[in-house]
Order: C-alpha cells, then sequence, then structure tokens
C-alpha cells in the first residue's frame, strides 16, 4: 500500500467514532495503548504514519485550539538540517481562505512560504501539514499547508533509505505557499505537549518490536531450546520493564499536564530504546536467517527498526537525561529520587 492508503486503513479500523485521545487530557494510556496496537499490527511504516497524524491533531488542539474534518490527514515536519530551511514571510493578502475552511483554522496569520522542508515523512499520503520555519527576523514559527495547494511540489529527493522505504520520506519545496502560521515564537517546542508526544514516540517503538518478542516465545515453546530460553527470558524482563514505565509515565503526564515532561519522557524513551534493542538482538539470534529472510513481517521489521529507532539520538539522549536528573545535586534529594 502507498502511504495514504496505510493511513487510511489504520484509520479505518482502529479509530472510533470519538477520535484519538489526546495527550495529558486523562487519557494518555489509552492513546500510547492506541499507537503501540497500531505498532504491533502494521508495523514501524504504519504507527510512523500515524503517529505524525496524531501528533498533527493534539498540536493542533493545543496550539489553535482547532479539531480539523476527520477525513484530513495530516504530518509534522520539524526537521531543520543546515541545508534545508524554510522562510515565512508575512502577507497579509495572501489568500488563505480555501486551508482555512478545509483545517477549520479560525486565526491563522496568512504567509508565504519559501524554502526546502526535508526528511517530509508520508509526504505523498496526507492532505496537510504542520511544519516549523523561520520569518525574517529569525524566530521559529509553525505553519500549517496544504499539501494539494499551490507553491508545493514533493520529491524523492534525499530519501535512500531500505529500512522505512515505504513512508516516501522526500523533500518538499515551497515556492510562495500560502500558509497558516499558529501560536507564537518556539509555539512547537515551547509547550507542555511537545515532550507528551516525545514520551508517546516510544509507545510505537514498543508495540512494533512485540511481534518478534512473539516469534520467539513461539520458537521457545515449540523447540524448549535451553539458549533461545535465556534469550526470551531477557527480552520478558525488558519488554515488562518498558511496559511498566510507560503506564507510570503515562500516569504523571495526565497527574502533571502543564509540568515540563522532560525528564519523564526521556527517561522513558531511553529505557524502551534499550528494550528495543534487546528484543531485535536476542530475537536475531533465536530465529536465525531463515525466518527474517522467508517470514514478510518479521523481515520488514528487521529492515525498519532499526531506522524508526533513530528518532533517538542514543547517547546523547542519554547524556541530556543524566545532565537533567543531576540537578539540583543535594544529597537527600538524589537518594530519594529513587526511592521505592
Amino acid at each position: 500500500m502507498n502511504p495514504r492508503e496505510t493511513l487510511d486503513t489504520i484509520i479505518d479500523q482502529c479509530v472510533d467514532a470519538s477520535g484519538i485521545p489526546l495527550p495529558g487530557k486523562g487519557d494518555t494510556l489509552a492513546r500510547w495503548q492506541l499507537l503501540a496496537t497500531i505498532g504491533t499490527e502494521f508495523g514501524a511504516v504504519g504507527i510512523k504514519l500515524f503517529e505524525a497524524h496524531a501528533d498533527a491533531l493534539a498540536i493542533l488542539a493545543e496550539v489553535a485550539d482547532v479539531t480539523p474534518p476527520s477525513a484530513t490527514r495530516w504530518a509534522v515536519w520539524a526537521a531543520e538540517p543546515p541545508d534545508a530551511k524554510v522562510l515565512c514571510k508575512v502577507s497579509v493578502d495572501t489568500d488563505t481562505r480555501a486551508l482555512a475552511a478545509s483545517t477549520r483554522m479560525r486565526n491563522g496569520e496568512p504567509v508565504l512560504l519559501n524554502g526546502r522542508k526535508a526528511w517530509c515523512s508520508g509526504a505523498s499520503g496526507v492532505t496537510h501539514a504542520l511544519l516549523t520555519c523561520h520569518d525574517s527576523e529569525g524566530a521559529s514559527r509553525l505553519a500549517v499547508i496544504d499539501l494539494h495547494g499551490p507553491g508545493v511540489t514533493i520529491t524523492t529527493d534525499g530519501w535512500l533509505a531500505v529500512g522505512m522505504a515505504a513512508t516516501c520520506s522526500g523533500d518538499v519545496l515551497l515556492e510562495n505557499c500560502p500558509a497558516l502560521c499558529i501560536g507564537g515564537d518556539r509555539a512547537y517546542l515551547d509547550r507542555p505537549g511537545f515532550w507528551h508526544g516525545g514520551a508517546g514516540i516510544a509507545a510505537c517503538w514498543y508495540g512494533a518490536v512485540l511481534p518478534l518478542a512473539d516469534a520467539v516465545r513461539r520458537t521457545v515453546s515449540q523447540r524448549k531450546d535451553p539458549h533461545a530460553a535465556a534469550h526470551l527470558g531477557a527480552i520478558d524482563g525488558a519488554l515488562e520493564s518498558a511496559a511498566a514505565l510507560l503506564r507510570e509515565t503515562a500516569a504523571w503526564i495526565d497527574a502533571h499536564p502543564a509540568d515540563n515532561a522532560f525528564v519523564p519522557a526521556m527517561r522513558l524513551r531511553t529505557v524502551v530504546e534499550a528494550a528495543a534493542q534487546t528484543v531485535l538482538h536476542r530475537a536475531g539470534h533465536v530465529l536465525g536467517a531463515g525466518p527474517l529472510c522467508r517470514n514478510g513481517r518479521l523481515a520488514a521489521l528487521y529492515a525498519d527498526l532499526p531506522v524508526f529507532l533513530r528518532q533517538s539520538h542514543a547517547e546523547r539522549d542519554l547524556a541530556a537525561l543524566g545532565l537533567a536528573v543531576a540537578e539540583p545535586v543535594t544529597e537527600p534529594e538524589t537518594l530519594d529520587r529513587y526511592r521505592l
């Protein structure tokens, strides 16, 4: 399936009339359970596309108090490598009425966008996108665009991946593209929901890796090999630990929706990534080459998951977490942090 067919299928099968639960509103765990389930059923590509759509809806609700029509499909593009920047220019005369109507956007600021946006996952499969850009003074802004509107060219430039290839994450070129800016300077980054969404990625990783764990469990059940059983024991401990922290972090976010969730989110991401890497490594030892070459679902996971997991920044994230938990450095607080 192409990205649009994949996203439509997931939404049709997994999202009911009540919609996708928003984070920090009392249903964060339900949201993450949905993300994990989709990751398990539709793999890394499917959950990558759906999570971006769900994240965009959460951002629109938080920043603009908007719920777009259910038929729209969304992406969020915030990568800003040095060679791909988008500039926005206020343009009160730009006709954005069609864009406002199609998104139910009431208070957006009309602008024109010019530049190249990189790493645009699912660009060929969505109707609209939220993207970061910069105004003439260098301030970071958040803009809404219509992918089928004027001034938009979707390319496959820069996307040579084998893993996650089906997300079609090329570059998007913008030339005098009408857009609506929402929120103020750093509206994307400086909001409680930024780290709510960052933590939610961990639920996607968790769900996506479960079919590999299940394949190991089935192998051990059939063959009773002690070495495979040892790998399964390690996988079980890693996944149970990750699941417990997912539940704990979801509860923390719902109890502290306006607080800075950097530490809980980063802790969760590092723990779940480590669990996923444990599963990938140990499942490969148990399953061998056969299933990874002759089982399409498992083969796709081994190609896709290493790329998907690189939404983590590995040791840089661990270092950022370590520096954050080191402050303040008073001994009683350090001890209290880890008490049961």
